[in-house]
């Protein structure tokens, strides 16, 4: 049965090596000529990185291929195998829209693509066959024009049965001079109902406590606890989540060692901050949400109390789940020899 919930992860960063690497083969006779062979295409997409920023390069790459009409295909591919391989009940999945329009088109015109992006976007995902629940996190991107982001936003409030959040990705080392335009738009967001998450706190140069009045739910957020745990009673008290993804800060170059994760959740459990537990970009690192969890417990980072813990703030902090609790404890309310006659004791 479906059991776990992903709060963060990337449209981009989702497809897996072997899956991408086909797709160049049978569609895209530049890139397949670049990678002839798997071992070597395997090889450089999933090798570490020495910084964010070349790291974040491998998403053009995919963007490049992931357009209006290639995007069930890779959609299809991407939550059967989260279903099937993760055990996902629900999957929040991010992306930057406007990376998926056509680069020949004005940014006018860019712009009004968005709109079919989102609704080709939801569509494939409907027509899987796997019963996860798939909300839309529509991503602004540091790299692209005020103008731009605030139409991600727009979006995002035109959109509310297909769109849970927005998000800021590219980089929280690159927003510098940008922060008072980022605080406007996630002012704007949740000024019209729109939950809001946000890449922030996950490397040493990216520490930006302007932005996280305006966060519903913190991404990465490592460096809170590591460089600023004085700030965890405040992201307590505002009852943020941390969408800690460990083998991120691995290929990204963030972290050197996964014991250095251990004073990251034991800082959050002591402060009563919950951490959900992410993948971030599942087919860049090859490793799936199972693995994540297996990885932390046999490296003792965290133990099986814990990890359910973790687990269970990721349903309690999802932007969409429709259910009061998340399905283990759903499931056994439902098998109840005697099950409750007021139904709202487990739908909302």
């Amino acid at each position: 049965m479906a059991l776990y919930a992903e709060l963060h992860r990337h449209l981009g960063g989702s497809v897996v090596p072997r899956i991408l690497w086909r797709y160049f083969q049978r569609y895209e006779a530049e890139l397949s000529q670049r990678f002839p062979q798997y071992e070597e295409f395997e090889d450089f997409y999933t090798r570490p990185r020495e910084t964010l920023d070349e790291y974040l390069e491998l998403h053009t790459l995919v963007e490049s291929v992931q357009t209006e009409s290639t995007l069930p295909y890779f959609i299809y591919r991407l939550l059967r195998g989260a279903y099937v391989f993760e055990n996902l009940a629900y999957l929040e999945l991010r992306y930057t829209p406007y990376y998926r329009t056509d680069p020949e088109l004005e940014q006018s015109d860019r712009i009004a693509q968005m709109q079919t992006i989102v609704e080709v976007v939801a569509k494939a995902m409907e027509g899987v066959e796997h019963p996860i629940i798939t909300p839309q996190i529509l991503c602004m991107h540091v790299r692209l024009p005020y103008a731009v982001n605030r139409a991600i936003v727009d979006l995002a409030i035109h959109n509310p049965d297909l769109v849970c959040a927005v998000d800021v990705a590219g980089g929280d080392n690159h927003y510098g001079d940008r922060l008072d335009e980022l605080v406007k738009l996630f002012k704007y967001a949740q000024d019209h109902g729109i939950k809001t998450t946000g890449h922030l706190y996950e490397t040493a140069n990216g520490c930006h406590p302007q932005l996280l009045p305006y966060l519903n739910r913190i991404g990465h957020g490592i460096q809170i606890p590591l460089q600023h745990p004085e700030l965890l009673r405040e992201v307590a008290a505002n009852n943020q989540c941390l969408e800690v993804c460990p083998t991120t800060y691995f290929q990204t170059g963030a972290l050197k060692e996964l014991a250095d994760l251990k004073q990251v959740f034991q800082r959050c459990f002591d402060a009563g901050v919950d951490i959900a537990i992410c993948t971030d970009n599942a087919g860049l690192h090859n490793v799936r949400l199972p693995f994540e969890y297996e990885n932390l417990l046999t490296h003792d980072i965290i133990n099986f109390r814990q990890l359910q813990a973790c687990q269970d703030a990721a349903f309690r902090h999802a932007f969409a789940w429709p259910y009061k609790q998340p399905p283990t404890l759903l499931l056994n309310t439902l098998l109840q020899e005697d099950p409750p006659a007021d139904a709202s004791s487990i739908y909302p």
